[in-house]
């Protein structure tokens, strides 16, 4: 099979570049290196593989990304602008890079001689914050009692923020180029993903930017009380995810899947995860609490049974056992960007 990954360079990108190329596919990466970190995915996957092909181009490009999907099988539409801060700060950019530049794949794709199969990842943000979900406060997270399976693919769609608004839009379209003509598409709305290679920051990839900051032995800002819930899903269990929906095409082909941990894999930002930081480490880092972000929910954790019954998909890595490689790759990369410098 021959692969595209838009955004191939990013955390989820080259996780899921790694194990194509290990199991013999043909992978083609699409990316316009602005991301911190992305030189060293590259640089890594470059010294794994002989048979990556590598393309400089930006998703805004019509005819960039029109050159990049000609003759791929499968189209991975990882790009993304993954921020809600600068969504706030810069509205336009973000939906040139997220609806836009999903439109772009979209078309290039509709106008090959054979289709691809075209794999968008959303977000849980299409949701909203959650407003009409019943949340009561614990003495360290959030629960929404009567979601005890967390949140379905039904839920009502509430764009929030102009982050919601571009990663909704975008989602729409692919779910409607299947219902219009037939493209097969399969939308994948996410949750909070983290493992290898995640150069996490404050504005996305929370659990690894925790990880890192608190091995640099920087100080953290935890923007609201703490105690909101995620699911977490490693970043393992989504490459085995999007490979098992790719292969169950006829079944996934226009479909909508939430995609996380499931509440098996749920814990609070931090008055749950800073034990996990301090078992491993001793000691925690500074910490300042901050106005909550707009559009952020108090508890947000994937209801994945449908994953399950329509291409057997289930989470299998624990936070326990994530984090512990979570961990054990961020000294690394501590140890070899500190030496860098």
């Amino acid at each position: 099979m021959r692969v595209l990954i838009t955004g191939g360079l990013g955390f989820v990108g080259s996780n899921l570049a790694d194990r194509l190329l290990r199991e013999g596919h043909d992978v083609v990466l699409f990316d316009n290196l602005s991301r911190a970190g992305v030189q060293n995915n590259l640089d890594w996957l470059r010294r794994r593989h002989a048979r990556l092909t590598f393309l400089t181009g930006d998703v805004r490009d019509a005819s960039a990304v029109g050159q990049a999907v000609h003759g791929v099988d499968c189209v991975f539409h990882l790009a993304a602008q993954v921020a809600v801060t600068s969504s706030v700060a810069n509205p336009r950019e973000d939906f040139e890079i997220n609806a836009l530049g999903t439109l772009n794949v979209l078309e290039a794709a509709r106008q090959q001689k054979h289709w691809p199969i075209v794999l968008y990842t959303s977000t849980n943000k299409v949701y909203g914050a959650l407003e009409s979900a019943r949340v009561v406060e614990g003495e360290t997270r959030y629960a929404a009692p009567d979601f005890p399976e967390g949140v379905p693919e039904t839920w009502p769609l509430d764009f929030h923020s102009p982050y919601g608004c571009s990663k909704g839009a975008a989602d729409q379209y692919v779910r409607d180029y299947y219902r219009i003509y037939g493209l097969p598409t399969i939308v994948f709305r996410m949750s909070c993903i983290y493992g290898p290679r995640q150069f996490g920051n404050e504005d996305q990839g929370w659990l690894a930017h925790f990880v890192l900051a608190a091995l640099r032995g920087a100080p953290l800002a935890i923007y609201g009380d703490g105690k909101q819930v995620r699911d977490v899903l490693y970043v393992d269990d989504l490459t085995e995810a999007m490979l098992r929906a790719v292969a169950a095409i006829r079944t996934t082909a226009g479909r909508v899947y939430n995609i996380g941990g499931g509440p098996a894999n749920s814990l609070s930002v931090w008055h749950e995860f800073r034990r996990y930081l301090e078992d491993a480490l001793g000691q925690l880092p500074e910490v300042t609490f901050h106005d909550w972000r707009p559009g952020d929910q108090r508890v947000y954790i994937s209801d994945v049974r449908r994953a399950y019954r329509e291409f057997g998909w289930q989470p299998r890595v624990s936070p326990t056992e994530g984090i512990r490689r979570l961990l054990a790759w961020g000294q690394e990369a501590v140890r070899l960007l500190s030496s860098a410098s």
